[in-house]
């Protein structure tokens, strides 16, 4: 769950890409990156750390060009270093030179790196988006082939979720997997600037009014004189039909300000909590808090369908990251303390219902509920409003061990009394369904392990 933006056409392409990095902030605190094209040659930029401490004013002004492409991380495959932060550059001997971001994850990376290496090709890092631009620039090298039908060959041989750009001194490039697992947007300015992020809403901070999707298995060229989409079928890819975007975009991920798969992110959300709130009839709290910020708009959907009062009773502390895409678990418990805090005096002998997005390892949510009877609350019914993770997730999500999962390991009612709630329930996968336009267009593999593209061979 990283986050991508391209920009051409401006001359103040990276100041732009920052802005746009910045709107996706959520979606990865680990490091980020930009690499930047003046026409001639391409500038590299990257290291651990936030947008706004990567990216100051001195460093903006060292990256001229008016074609930049820039990557927040949330780390999946590859360690925690910055040989593994994106965007990747290859420059070649022979003159050209590429440079790649990408949000999602590969299942046959160890078999095509194989290959490639069998092929003297070095790599520098072990991150899927090193794979993809050395791939296509030995596909543009080796076989003669123009970017474009290197792409083709690269969805035709790697399999997994990417959404991903590519720029070469002139050229802008963005393309997607067949099944279009992870969201990718674009649009132009008033001004003419092309611009395409992870999430709607980085278009809408950059003044980008008319925005679509890059189609599954699609493949965009940008240059000076075009704009050309080039046909590609996304059927000639897939295993299955149709496309398969990842429900937790919609649950957890996305901004609620956002627009894809077609819905507005916080309606899918409204409409989680009120099918919640149908399950719950006979419940009869004082009070609905969410767990924030990715619960607030599941806990108004439970409030308006059940009548019963919305109270933001737990405060977030926003200059905290994500405790569920920090990396190592001593790290995320101490940002769960961090993080949240409950108002003085105001739970004291309620019955509430507590509602979250999603238990994956069940330590924050453990640490909330703690926090809420330590503050004297009565009662805690824990809602969900998803079904019980029980799977990993190879696409773009670190779940890479289903030990992890508390689901996988422990009965519902164990869960319950870890967590420490006098009831717990998480919505059905049938409701979940009935949330989403298409629900036959999103992968659930997390919650029933059907994968879409398949496993990586080493779990199997």
């Amino acid at each position: 769950m990283c986050g991508i933006i391209g920009v051409f056409g401006n001359d103040n392409a990276a100041r732009i890409a920052a802005l746009g990095l910045f709107a996706e902030q959520h979606r990865g605190q680990e490091s980020c990156g930009m690499a930047v094209s003046n026409g001639l040659l391409i500038r590299l930029h990257k290291r651990m750390g936030l947008v706004k401490e990567v990216f100051h004013e001195e460093q903006l002004n060292a990256l001229p060009g008016k074609i930049a492409i820039g990557h927040v991380r949330y780390p999946t495959k590859g360690s925690a270093t910055e040989f593994n932060t994106q965007p990747h550059l290859v420059e070649t001997l022979s003159g050209p030179c590429y440079a790649l971001a990408s949000n999602g994850d590969l299942v046959n990376y160890a078999q095509v790196r194989k290959m490639l290496e069998n092929e003297k090709v070095y790599f520098k890092s072990d991150n899927d988006g090193e794979l993809l631009v050395k791939y296509i620039a030995y596909r543009n090298i080796h076989y003669k082939e123009n970017i474009g039908e290197a792409i083709r060959n690269l969805m035709r041989d790697i399999k997994g979720a990417y959404s991903s750009v590519l720029c070469t001194p002139t050229e802008l490039y963005m393309f997607r997997d067949p099944y279009s697992i992870r969201p990718m947007i674009w649009g132009k300015t008033p001004e003419g600037t092309v611009i395409v992020a992870s999430e709607s809403c980085a278009l809408d901070t950059l003044g980008v009014q008319n925005r679509k999707e890059v189609p599954p298995a699609g493949i965009i060229r940008i240059s000076d004189s075009t704009i050309e989409v080039l046909d590609n079928d996304p059927n000639l890819y897939r295993e299955g039909n149709g496309e398969k975007h990842c429900i937790f975009e919609q649950i957890y991920f996305s901004r609620p300000d956002s627009f894809h798969f077609g819905e507005n992110v916080y309606a899918v959300r409204e409409k989680i909590g009120a099918a919640l709130a149908l399950q719950d009839e006979e419940l009869n709290p004082d009070l609905v808090v969410p767990v924030p910020d990715s619960s607030n708009f599941i806990g108004l959907g439970y409030a308006q369908q059940s009548g019963i009062p919305l109270s933001l009773g737990l405060i977030r502390n926003h200059y905290i990251g994500r405790t569920f895409i920090k990396p190592e678990q001593a790290i995320r418990d101490e940002s769960v303390r961090q993080k949240f805090n409950v108002l003085p005096n105001f739970f004291t002998g309620k019955r509430i219902v507590l509602i979250d997005d999603s238990i994956v390892r069940g330590t924050t949510i453990r640490k909330i509920v703690k926090l809420i009877k330590d503050a004297g609350a009565r009662e805690i019914h824990l809602r969900i409003g998803s079904p019980q993770i029980k799977h990993s997730c190879y696409y773009g999500i670190d779940t890479p061990n289903a030990q992890e999962l508390v689901a996988n390991r422990r009965t519902l009612n164990e869960i319950r009394e870890i967590t420490g709630v006098d009831t717990l329930k998480h919505l059905s996968l049938g409701d979940l369904q009935t949330c989403v336009q298409g629900p036959e267009n999103y992968c659930y593999a997390c919650f029933d392990g059907n994968y879409p593209v398949g496993v990586p061979d080493v779990c199997k």
